[in-house]
């Protein structure tokens, strides 16, 4: 097997290892503190620290990647998430909102340190594939990544019912301190670490297309969270009475569907002109596109339609459209990248992710609070629309300069 392609398989092996934890972690405080009496707002702000944090990381991390080597972050990443899930573990009464948010600090922090070294590692190892290629490996790890992210719904959900809260995070910390360790045995070292120590200030990109995109991602993320982190899973657990084994299943199941698309993302598009892969106009229309899908939902719960129908039917459509906007995002920070800065500019690019999921994590809580999982799904189409007006900027892709 050629050695580009596995240390691709051993980089999105320790990336699925990571996001099955991630998504576990995530079903299971949210499903654990409301079952402790925690408003849905109180149960938001839980993560508030989670996502500010990854805006830092992703800010310092690509940094530090160039410095220091994509592998060592994103194995740093790896132990910060064992640390996190065990702190956790500790009795009820321990279990304050600071101490929780200390331990989600910690979790957002390795998340995005693991998620930035992955995606920027896929522009090291795709070698000089043409942007085709780059297109299929970075769609392929994204939607197998959110694919394995629904698993870990499932797994948050069905371990918080069959073991407990403790057990859950117990099993989830040795898992990953195993992977841990054959990742650190298996991978090369100084992936992405550049010849010369940069600057901090170089972090900051200097290129438009990637402000734009970051910029749209923002919103393009936010419009999914503003709905989907609290709202909706308090919303089928407490309005329409599913258990937590369902509200978990279902979850996770569309996130695998998403994550299935995703992957299929360069199939669905079918624009690979002279080896290059989608530009600005097809995350243009496809963010218009989204945005109908909130709205309609919206209007259908307002109008008093069968909620199950509406919400399963919606998050399916929703689902497809956001799935091959992310994938197409996902693709373009690489693209517009060059090879010297990639790990600086997929960081700056997360960044901006990070801070689309803060925004959206906290609207998800006080606007669920206050307005209901409709006011949540018109805040989405908002948010989407936003992403779709600033999409204008974005060029078409051509290929990035090789370093000389």
């Amino acid at each position: 097997m050629d050695s580009s392609v596995r240390n691709y398989l051993v980089v999105t092996g320790g990336y699925w290892a990571f996001t099955v934890t991630d998504g576990a972690i995530r079903m299971l405080v949210v499903l654990y503190f409301h079952l402790l009496g925690y408003s849905p707002f109180e149960v938001a702000m839980l993560f508030l620290f989670y996502e500010f944090f990854g805006i830092v990381t992703n800010l310092v991390g690509g940094w530090l990647g160039a410095r220091i080597g994509l592998n060592l972050t994103m194995h740093i990443g790896m132990g910060m998430q064992v640390i996190a899930l065990t702190m956790l573990t500790v009795p009820d009464a321990w279990l304050s909102v600071p101490y929780v948010m200390a331990a989600q600090a910690l979790s957002g922090i390795a998340k995005d340190l693991n998620k930035m070294s992955a995606k920027a590692s896929v522009k090291m190892l795709a070698g000089d594939g043409g942007e085709s290629k780059l297109f299929r490996w970075v769609a392929a790890l994204t939607g197998s990544k959110n694919a394995l992210k629904g698993a870990g719904f499932f797994v948050g959900a069905a371990l918080l019912e069959w073991i407990g809260f403790r057990g859950a995070l117990s099993v989830l910390a040795g898992m990953l301190l195993l992977v841990l360790a054959v990742t650190a045995l298996l991978l090369p070292q100084g992936v992405g670490k550049m010849k010369s120590k940069p600057k901090f200030t170089q972090v900051f990109s200097n290129k438009p297309a990637i402000n734009w995109l970051s910029a749209a991602r923002f919103f393009l993320f936010g419009s999914r969270d503003v709905w989907f982190v609290v709202g909706l899973p308090v919303f089928l657990y407490s309005v329409l009475g599913w258990s937590f084994i369902e509200v978990g299943g279902f979850i996770a199941l569309w996130v695998i569907g998403y994550g299935i698309v995703q992957a299929s993302a360069p199939r669905l598009i079918r624009r690979s002109h002279h080896g290059l892969g989608p530009g600005g106009g097809t995350a243009r229309r496809s963010a218009f596109v989204l945005a109908a899908f909130p709205a309609a939902m919206a209007l259908a719960l307002q109008y008093r339609f069968d909620p199950t129908l509406v919400i399963v039917t919606g998050l399916v459509l929703f689902g497809v459209v956001f799935a091959i906007n992310s994938a197409v995002h996902s693709y373009l920070i690489l693209a517009y990248s060059d090879f010297d800065k990639v790990s600086m500019n997929v960081g700056f690019y997360y960044m901006a992710n990070a801070g689309g999921r803060l925004a959206g994590t906290v609207l998800s809580g006080l606007v669920y609070q206050t307005q209901g999982l409709e006011g949540c799904l018109w805040w989405s189409a908002g948010f989407v629309l936003a992403a779709a007006l600033l999409s204008f900027k974005l060029p078409e892709v051509e290929p990035p300069a090789e370093p000389g």
